[in-house]
């Protein structure tokens, strides 16, 4: 590698600092809040320590991955330049201006936190929206998820300066159905498309199967999810919906020939990933619908098991890509998927089988969480910060 290849770059494309930026602020937050549970500490004040922490998992961990993906994509979907310099580094210092106020909410005037904390989000809608209403491109939908979620963090702030933990708790339960949406829309393209990529590289003669009821009827029930947890987030219908979803989602996943995919780390991760959501789903439906006690951590199968999955078989896969290198993951991340499915397994279950000990449930899932992210950075932080290894920009 010549001097020129190993240039520190990284702002030279929208995925560089926030795909790194998500992998350390999972170590430290999830860090954090390993403290905070075992020690009592109130972030917000007088409300209850898991508002912060959902807070920061949702709007700094995934809010990170999240626009890292969006200016990444945005110029594939449109042939266009990709997103850096001064732009790039403005709307990173936006996102850590928000994990900076969070980090001290219970000491800064309210006026402080909301300032900090909503200005990130329109500058991200501004810098993906010029391009995607200029181009006239298909997926200016995406516009309307990031005005949502900016709604939704707008919503629970009101919530936090007003004192109303359980507003701002369904405030955190409707930003996480906006992920798993996005998530169902997205994931709905890129795991079946990229298994199909797979398998013919492999010669393995296997059709992708896609059935349009099936698939109008999950994305239906995600959407329609949203609204039911925003008006009446423990009613029956929310079961219903949430019964529907999983057995859809499980539906569509069983055309996707997942067990192909088990000697492809970088492909059989999205899969599993992707599991998580009927999983989640159905645990969903069984706790609010029959009060299953041990489905009352549904939520953590949603945003360990399929949202953090997710992010890490898209950025290690999307990284590689974008940067010259072949889509091939080491054997230190293949472990780290392991970590983080495992993680989510423990956070989910472990509360059933070892219900006199919860602490050591969420320890020993942290544990698993930051080994795995910790691999990630570890392995990543070089590909993200240095130039491509094909000698092209970006």
């Amino acid at each position: 590698m010549s001097d020129d290849d190993s240039r520190f770059v990284p702002f030279a494309y929208g995925f560089r600092p926030f795909f790194l930026a998500a992998g350390l602020f999972a170590i430290i937050a999830i860090a954090a809040w390993v403290w905070i549970y075992a020690t009592g500490a109130t972030p917000l004040g007088e409300l209850a320590p898991f508002l912060w922490h959902g807070h920061e998992m949702l709007y700094g961990f995934i809010g990170a991955a999240i626009a890292g993906f969006l200016l990444t994509a945005v110029p594939s979907w449109t042939g266009t330049r990709g997103f850096a310099g001064t732009p790039l580094v403005a709307l990173t210092l936006l996102w850590l201006a928000g994990r900076i106020a969070f980090a001290c909410a219970a000491g800064v005037p309210p006026a402080v936190l909301v300032i900090c904390e909503l200005s990130f989000m329109p500058l991200l809608a501004f810098l993906i929206g010029r391009t995607l209403l200029r181009t006239r491109n298909r997926n200016f939908p995406m516009l309307i998820i990031i005005t949502v979620l900016w709604a939704i963090d707008a919503w629970y702030l009101y919530a936090i300066v007003a004192g109303d933990g359980a507003l701002a708790s369904r405030a955190l339960r409707v930003g996480i159905d906006v992920v798993l949406l996005l998530i169902t829309v997205i994931g709905g393209r890129i795991v079946p498309n990229f298994t199909a990529s797979a398998l013919r590289q492999r010669g393995v003669p296997v059709a992708i199967t896609s059935r349009p009821l099936v698939e109008r009827v999950t994305i239906g029930a995600m959407a329609l999810a949203v609204g039911v947890d925003a008006v009446a987030p423990m009613h029956w219908i929310a079961a219903a919906v949430a019964g529907v979803a999983a057995l859809a989602q499980a539906v569509r996943l069983s055309g996707w020939r997942s067990l192909k995919t088990l000697s492809d780390p970088i492909v059989w991760v999205l899969h599993a990933a992707y599991a998580w959501l009927p999983i989640g789903l159905a645990l969903k439906a069984a706790f609010l619908g029959f009060g299953a006690s041990w489905a009352f951590q549904w939520q953590h199968a949603l945003t360990i098991g399929a949202a953090a999955t997710m992010i890490m078989a898209v950025t290690t896969r999307a990284s590689l890509g974008h940067t010259g290198r072949p889509l091939v993951v080491s054997r230190s991340i293949g472990f780290a998927y392991l970590l983080l499915l495992l993680a989510a397994a423990v956070r989910v279950f472990g509360p059933t089988l070892m219900p006199t000990d919860y602490l050591a449930t969420i320890e020993a899932a942290a544990l698993l969480w930051i080994a795995a992210f910790a691999i990630y950075v570890f392995v990543y932080a070089p590909i993200l910060t240095r130039s491509r290894v094909d000698g092209k920009s970006g």
